[in-house]
């Protein structure tokens, strides 16, 4: 197959890469608006060469967020298969959209919730599908970076062409773990701020709890920018047992060593301690190849309606509209009031 990558900053070359370590095709266009000296021999003048180019059968979108609605709309339409980086669009009822021309289309549509293809992330969903562990009670994940004052010269300090601050860009991902392995919430509660960077609508911190009110399920959810170490966890606590990811396998390296822990109940008191547990440690990150994989084969199966990857996306998405909703309403009158705004 012959693909098409529109982007090509840091997710671009990782997303190139992990086409060709997987040897389903080839690269045959690349669209960059700087430009890029080691392919320039495939880098075309538009996207619009690579979006209607009747050769190319798939189309890679590694661009800034407020692009990937309309690109993604333009390649299902011209017939092309999509892969695009999260987020899918600004809001649920803009996925709505996609969804829409996606059907239209018959092609096959993934979204790059790429942390759910980690090897401590797939570890923990194949465990608890086992049903071993009993049912899922509750779930915690506490996701952090630091950013410094660079961050205002760069696309996503601007909520026109980012939609939102470290929720839609960072959070998002620990929003698709809860899904996937606590299923819905229809119950939620969240507090949005920005104490320290103090930019409008481009939040730096959220704290959300959410509840299933069919399973009971509860999830609590820290996102943040003023996290001054980098920090990933991910704990999920079963009735008979519970495992926590801590640290994420990523090409800075900032999130420290990927390990998943886990342990099952005793059935006496303490229900578990140190040694009852067993560690993995995941040294070589493959998300990023393995990610690429299921994407070409549910384009070689064409598996269109066996898992919809944009209704997972739109799930995603009603949930930070929810999100983001409370903070319109509630906590813009703090931010004035801490600003000495009206």
């Amino acid at each position: 197959m012959k693909y098409g990558i529109i982007g090509y900053g840091k997710m671009g070359m990782i997303r190139h890469k992990a086409l060709i370590a997987s040897g389903a095709g080839e690269a045959a266009k690349i669209y960059e608006i700087n430009g890029n000296q080691e392919y320039k021999h495939l880098l075309v003048d538009t996207y619009d060469e690579i979006i209607n180019d009747t050769n190319l059968d798939a189309v890679v979108i590694c661009t800034p967020n407020y692009l990937n609605k309309q690109l993604t709309i333009a390649a299902l339409s011209a017939g092309k298969h999509v892969f695009c980086e999260k987020p899918p669009a600004f809001s649920g009822d803009e996925v709505r959209e996609i969804i829409t021309t996606e059907e239209k289309s018959r092609k096959v549509l993934m979204y790059g919730f790429n942390h759910r293809h980690h090897g401590g992330s797939l570890r923990m969903i194949e465990e608890i599908q086992s049903g071993k562990f009993g049912r899922v009670l509750w779930m915690r994940g506490r996701y952090g970076k630091s950013v410094d004052e660079d961050y205002f010269t760069n696309w996503r300090a601007d909520p026109k062409l980012a939609g939102g601050g470290i929720l839609i860009d960072q959070g998002i991902h620990m929003l698709d773990l809860f899904l996937q392995v606590g299923g819905d919430f229809d119950e939620m509660h969240a507090f949005v701020s920005s104490l320290y960077w103090n930019i409008p609508d481009i939040e730096d911190n959220v704290f959300a709890i959410f509840r299933s009110s069919e399973t009971g399920i509860c999830a609590s959810l820290h996102s943040t920018m003023t996290q001054w170490r980098h920090l990933f966890s991910f704990e999920v606590f079963l009735e008979k047992g519970y495992m926590v990811l801590n640290g994420l396998k990523t090409p800075s390296g900032t999130y420290g060593a990927e390990q998943l822990t886990i342990a099952q109940n005793r059935t006496k008191a303490p229900a578990a301690n140190w040694e009852d547990e067993e560690t993995h440690l995941y040294d070589v990150d493959h998300s990023w190849e393995h990610e690429m994989k299921n994407f070409i084969s549910a384009i070689n199966e064409e598996s269109f309606t066996e898992r919809r990857d944009s209704h997972e996306a739109l799930r995603v998405m009603c949930l930070i509209d929810r999100i983001y909703d409370l903070e319109r309403h509630e906590g813009k009158n703090l931010f004035n009031k801490l600003n000495g705004t009206n």
